[in-house]
């Protein structure tokens, strides 16, 4: 369990305070890029988290400003999440995360061709991407999306 003053006042003690468990990440990626909000659509994720190890890490997000809960307008009874300003700070690291796994994970599943666009100008992808999910949008998943702007599949 977490402190709740931290271990220190290191910049990175701060951030893997925050997100340093795969689970938070994975929900931050699953948000931005796959376009998914809901507690059940970070269920059918392929890693398989645990509900109650989700619960805890969307409580935990929320804690700390990364994404916000709201009621979907059209059914009340369903809770979405959102990335805040703050979270989507944290895509052009997920994006560099994303890379250096690309390059060393001889199994990666990484889109080649997205790859290669990010390589030519990761500014300009990340800030194309970052807009996206301040608008609703994910970068490879649903209308709309990164990828179908960039041409790119």
């Amino acid at each position: 369990m977490k402190r709740a003053n931290g271990k220190s006042h290191c910049a990175v003690n701060f951030a893997l305070e925050a997100i340093g468990d795969p689970w938070s990440l994975l929900i931050v990626r699953d948000i931005a890029l796959n376009g998914k909000h809901t507690s059940k659509e970070f269920l059918e994720s392929e890693e398989h988290i645990a509900t109650n190890i989700l619960v805890n890490r969307l409580t935990q997000l929320e804690s700390y400003g990364i994404i916000a809960k709201q009621r979907d307008p059209l059914d009340k009874r369903v809770t979405t999440y959102a990335l805040t300003e703050k979270g989507i700070n944290l895509i052009p690291a997920l994006l560099e995360l994303s890379k250096w796994s690309a390059k060393y994970d001889p199994k990666t599943d990484a889109n080649k061709v997205f790859a290669e666009e990010y390589y030519k100008n990761p500014t300009r992808v990340t800030v194309i991407i970052q807009d996206a999910v301040r608008n609703g949008r994910a970068a490879f998943a649903g209308r709309n999306s990164v990828v179908d702007e960039l041409g790119i599949h």
